[in-house]
């Protein structure tokens, strides 16, 4: 009697390729070297909410993950639940405070700096910038990333830790948020990000084709 076929992958994430948390999860699953279908749900329609995917996705969120016959969304649950079932090439540090350390950044990432989130958002990076000066509450966000990204990368340091994690590209996202907008970033941070963005799954993220923005077309037609 045959063993049974491992179960497959299914990733869903934005038909526009802008979602940095599904990003997160597409890296973490080109690293790991796991073969996976790759899924688009147009959120600017409204897919999500679809039965279709909703009955699917329980957050009816991407990215989605499909596991043979199980479903995981929250990219955090995602990229945890990867590292557990395929821990041969880690996107975590190894030593326990390190990596507790790597989804502490994770979570402040998802969490905080909200009004830098919305003047700058990651459409900056995957379209283009925006013209709009950033707000008062924007600017004391990017200030508040700013410092604690530096004290997180002392002396130029170009990892988060002595090794890549996960956590770096996440990072790195963010802080593009500024840099591919041409705000001012110390020299060293954007150097930082600008690597991380040349590991090659980002590469492949960054070289999707996207669906014109709205304000790109014209009766309907790209500008």
């Amino acid at each position: 009697m045959s063993a049974a076929a491992p179960a497959s992958f299914t990733l869903y994430v934005d038909a526009q390729f802008t979602s940095p948390y599904a990003l997160s999860v597409f890296v973490t699953l080109r690293e790991k070297g796991i073969a996976f279908d790759l899924r688009t749900v147009d959120l600017d329609q409204g897919a999500h909410h679809e039965s279709g995917f909703a009955d699917l996705s329980i957050t009816r969120r991407v990215p989605t993950l499909v596991h043979g016959d199980f479903t995981l969304s929250e990219s955090s649950a995602i990229v945890e639940y990867l590292e557990t079932i395929a821990p041969d090439v880690p996107v975590y540090p190894a030593d326990v405070r390190e990596r507790a350390r790597a989804r502490q950044v994770q979570a402040w990432l998802r969490s905080d700096l909200g009004a830098l989130r919305e003047d700058r958002s990651t459409q900056v990076i995957f379209y283009g910038p925006s013209d709009a000066p950033l707000t008062d509450a924007g600017y004391a966000a990017a200030s508040k990333l700013i410092a604690i990204a530096e004290s997180l990368l002392p002396d130029g340091r170009m990892s988060l830790f002595d090794k890549w994690c996960i956590a770096d590209v996440d990072l790195a996202v963010m802080l593009n948020r500024l840099v591919y907008n041409d705000d001012v970033v110390p020299p060293a941070l954007a150097e930082y990000a600008r690597r991380q963005f040349l590991r090659p799954a980002v590469q492949e993220w960054i070289a999707m084709t996207r669906p014109p923005r709205e304000c790109d077309l014209v009766d309907g037609k790209a500008a």
